[in-house]
């Protein structure tokens, strides 16, 4: 059963942040992930959530997100991501 990670990011450092996001599309496919939305246009619909930046990814299933996040690999680019950006994420299983 796919599982979809969701993630708001405010930029704090766009210039380290780009070597951040430069990482993270290898990371992914090492895992069979992929991304469907990355900080494209939004429209708030309902309520007060403004994010200026979403992005939304793809996953096998939940375990797969789970390995990924512990993973040496994303642990380097989330060293690499601190301090540049504030992020709030989450991970949802998806529906067959």
């Amino acid at each position: 059963m796919p599982a979809y990670v969701i993630v708001e990011t405010d930029i704090t450092d766009p210039e380290q942040y780009d070597r951040y996001r430069a990482g993270t599309p290898a990371s992914l496919a090492a895992v069979g992930a992929r991304f469907l939305a990355r900080g494209g246009e939004l429209t708030v619909l309902e309520g007060d959530w403004d994010p200026s930046r979403v992005v939304l990814i793809e996953f096998p299933d939940l375990d797969t997100v789970k390995r990924w996040y512990d993973s040496p690999e994303y642990a380097d680019l989330r060293k690499l991501r601190e301090g540049a950006a504030n992020l709030r994420m989450v991970a949802v299983q998806g529906l067959d």
